[in-house]
């Protein structure tokens, strides 16, 4: 009888413990909200006018997307190695692609906007700020991924400050049409990248048009002229949510570039262009209502999240292009 009743509190503590892990698993999973870029950076700055100051907009933004990943419901998930978070993989996901899009902004923020000419020096913050965001996403120990961006964030947080201080000559941030253009077309090869693994989640036969336009170009490996490409099953939720992380970033990123950026986007009026991008990045952030990311067929009769992804994406990637070509122009 006592063996029985100590089976019993046993199977109820055990049934107790996967419920509560996994209502805290649930509530982890929940992504961050979007925010007004323009008021956020006016509530957390004592400076007035940031908006006057060039680069104070992009970095500020930079420096909130940075700590909403490591501060957010559950903090950084990525690196965890107890329960629940070792079990969570689509919050992770999120969180790698949002910090994809934090690396390339670094790279263009240390080679680009901070830097008048390719003969000119880099910035010390930016460079000591950049390879901290490169580390390893899932190392929790010595020293821990948390630990590195954090150093990042203070750099930024340094050269965030020599920007607003007018008697520093030496931190500076150009707000000029080849540097925007520059980090554009990163960013387009990321999105295509994207794009490219969410439409994958339907099976299909690609046809190889990796020389295309290029009579004598080579490359390393044959891969025949074509080939099926499908995403495995486990990895669709995955792809979906390190897409869902990348736009989240990305939207952000963008608002502040139309605030930094305007009178150049005015001048080659292509500031309606950018506009579009943002609205096709918001629509990424609906709601999913699903408890699931379905994967339907085509025409199907059950919805394919992924594709709905990918056609936001495509259609800002399109978008982006064109800007690109705007901002090149005279």
């Amino acid at each position: 009888m006592r063996q029985s009743i100590n089976s019993k509190w046993i199977a109820l503590i055990v049934v107790a413990v996967f419920l509560l892990f996994w209502l805290i698993g649930w509530y982890w999973s929940f992504a961050p909200a979007t925010y007004d870029v323009n008021k956020r950076v006016a509530q957390q700055t004592s400076v007035a006018n940031p908006a006057n100051i060039a680069g104070y907009t992009l970095t500020s933004t930079m420096i909130e997307v940075s700590e909403t990943l490591l501060d957010k419901p559950g903090g950084y998930l990525s690196n965890d190695v107890i329960p629940p978070g070792v079990f969570l993989d689509n919050m992770p996901s999120f969180e790698f692609g949002v910090l994809e899009m934090i690396r390339d902004l670094a790279l263009s923020m240390r080679k680009d906007f901070s830097r008048s000419q390719s003969q000119s020096i880099e910035n010390p913050y930016l460079t000591k700020a950049h390879p901290k965001f490169n580390m390893d996403h899932r190392s929790w120990m010595f020293p821990s991924s948390e630990s590195s961006y954090r150093d990042g964030i203070t750099l930024l947080k340094q050269y965030r400050d020599a920007l607003a201080d007018p008697q520093n000559g030496d931190s500076q941030f150009y707000t000029r049409a080849d540097n925007l253009r520059e980090w554009l077309k990163q960013v387009e090869k990321r999105l295509g990248s994207y794009s490219q693994r969410l439409s994958a989640s339907v099976g299909s036969a690609r046809l190889n048009t990796d020389l295309a336009g290029e009579a004598k170009a080579k490359q390393s490996t044959y891969n025949g002229q074509q080939r099926v490409v499908k995403t495995s099953w486990w990895k669709l939720d995955n792809n979906f949510y390190e897409a869902r992380g990348a736009t989240w970033a990305l939207l952000h990123f963008l608002k502040a570039a139309e605030i930094e950026f305007a009178d150049v986007l005015e001048d080659k009026n292509a500031l309606v262009s950018l506009q579009q991008i943002i609205r096709e990045l918001e629509a990424t952030q609906q709601t999913v209502y699903s408890p699931m990311i379905l994967n339907g067929s085509g025409f199907g009769m059950l919805a394919n999240h992924s594709l709905v992804m990918a056609n936001y994406i495509s259609r800002a990637n399109a978008a982006l292009i064109e800007l690109s070509e705007l901002l090149n122009q005279g």
